[in-house]
């Protein structure tokens, strides 16, 4: 535990905060910068006793309940939060079930890419995002059967001839035992398990296993229903604060794949621009 650390962090987040941030009247005679000390520890549900020995570096290692107390007072925002965990020597817990919503900026990332094909996936593999070329690479589906552990075990949906099928179940897997130590009461989560469970024997055979796999870069051949054999890259950009993976999908350059993507691309965006000049 970063006593002194967490001290200093504990008392610039206080005095960076003001008044009226937490729904009290502005009073221009206040000499104390930010909050007081007993306004932090009623909204933290602690006493200021043992509130002031944290900021002191005098204070024994907060538990969890107390940290989350602190940084729904201090309104901290989640890469903050996760930093005083770290500063009090544990790991921020994660939430209660797996984030669903797409962060504005991820989202217009996506919209940033004609050239790349990429989806967001949350931690149970929903796919909660997707720009039109993905969507062109992996199925007009991917809204209503946009799950990929149901699409790769299950046969939901499209699911394309790939040569990297039996080790992407194996990286779903991984995946998904970790979702399901991250969130046991996910409600959501555990019905899709148990959906896998009964529909896939090779789903029961690969989580007796035990996979374990980390994020990176793979190269996988598709065969495209109208586009024929695509040689694809799949990179993976972490979005941690909510658990989820951003899918960059891409060929090598100058390759006919890459030829074969551009085409695809631009009929995307003609087929956009039709639509939207359509709309009066």
């Amino acid at each position: 535990m970063a006593r002194h650390e967490l001290a200093r962090f504990l008392r610039d987040r206080r005095e960076g905060l003001r008044p009226q941030d937490i729904g009290l009247p502005a009073d221009p005679h206040r000499r104390t910068p930010g909050l007081r000390r007993e306004e932090v520890a009623e909204l933290a549900h602690m006493s200021v006793d043992y509130y002031t020995r944290l900021e002191q570096a005098r204070g024994p290692r907060p538990s969890p309940r107390i940290l989350d107390g602190l940084a729904a007072a201090l309104r901290l925002a989640p890469a903050e939060r996760s930093h005083l965990f770290r500063l009090a020597g544990t790991s921020a817990p994660p939430g209660a079930r797996a984030v669903r919503r797409v962060r504005p900026h991820v989202a217009q990332m996506l919209r940033r890419l004609p050239d790349t094909g990429a989806i967001v996936t949350d931690a149970a593999y929903d796919v909660v995002a997707w720009n039109p070329l993905a969507q062109a690479l992996l199925g007009d589906d991917l809204g209503r059967h946009g799950n990929l552990a149901r699409r790769r075990f299950l046969g939901r949906g499209h699911a394309y001839e790939s040569s990297s099928a039996e080790e992407f179940g194996h990286i779903v897997v991984a995946r998904l035992r970790r979702a399901a130590d991250r969130y046991p009461h996910d409600t959501a989560l555990t019905a899709l398990l148990g959906e896998l469970r009964t529909g896939s024997e090779e789903f029961r055979q690969i989580w007796d296993e035990r996979p374990v796999h980390a994020p990176g870069h793979r190269t996988k051949t598709i065969d495209h229903p109208t586009a024929g054999p695509l040689r694809l890259n799949c990179d993976v950009l972490l979005v941690p604060e909510d658990d989820q993976e951003v899918v960059l999908i891409t060929a090598d350059p100058g390759s006919p794949s890459a030829r074969t993507i551009r085409g695809l691309a631009d009929a995307v965006a003609d087929r956009t621009s039709a639509m939207d000049a359509s709309v009066p």
